[in-house]
């Protein structure tokens, strides 16, 4: 294992955060800024699932 300088670690920590909010940014001018939950952008053409349904009032009943 390699010794790594502290200072250049966390100057390359920031260089990534700085690329992770111009990509955030970007993609969010591209999007828009709603957030959907996960799985919710292919919901509109799925069938509901009763199985999943009855499961969800099932364990609201716990």
């Amino acid at each position: 294992m390699t010794n790594q300088d502290p200072q250049e670690l966390l100057k390359r920590k920031h260089e990534l955060d700085e690329q992770k909010r111009q990509f955030t940014n970007f993609s969010r001018s591209v999007c828009g800024h709603g957030e959907l939950e996960a799985g919710q952008e292919f919901s509109t053409d799925r069938v509901p699932d009763d199985q999943n349904r009855m499961k969800s009032v099932e364990n609201k009943r716990d």
